[in-house]
């Protein structure tokens, strides 16, 4: 599994909420194990994200962990528009220069000269 930042662990708990869910289900939804879990529903609850609600032990999320989502996805979607610039051909490696005339060519592929 890749490495997720924090954000977006968070991002996950929060979408696995509606409409409520128990800590086992948060935990599988999210990936994570008992004790991560216990550390991220305590901040999401001391940040007013999340509610937990006792007579039904399951967690809700509130219009603040709402707001979180939906400037999430905003900040997603303007990465995602966003164009990277190419670096300067002249300041890449050879074997970088070799890579982007051929991007399906491998690091390897240039090292054996194919």
């Amino acid at each position: 599994m890749k490495y997720r930042s924090s954000t977006e662990i968070i991002d996950t708990i929060l979408r696995s909420l509606s409409p409520g869910a128990t800590r086992t289900r948060i935990m599988y939804k999210a990936y994570l194990s008992y004790t991560q879990l216990k550390e991220y529903l305590s901040l999401l609850e001391s940040r007013h994200l999340i509610l937990y609600e006792e007579g039904s032990q399951t967690y809700s999320i509130t219009q603040k962990g709402q707001r979180f989502i939906n400037a999430y996805d905003e900040i997603r979607e303007l990465v995602s528009a966003t164009d990277v610039p190419v670096k300067d051909k002249d300041n890449l490696h050879p074997d970088e220069r070799n890579m982007t005339d051929h991007p399906k060519k491998t690091l390897e592929q240039n090292h054996n000269g194919t």
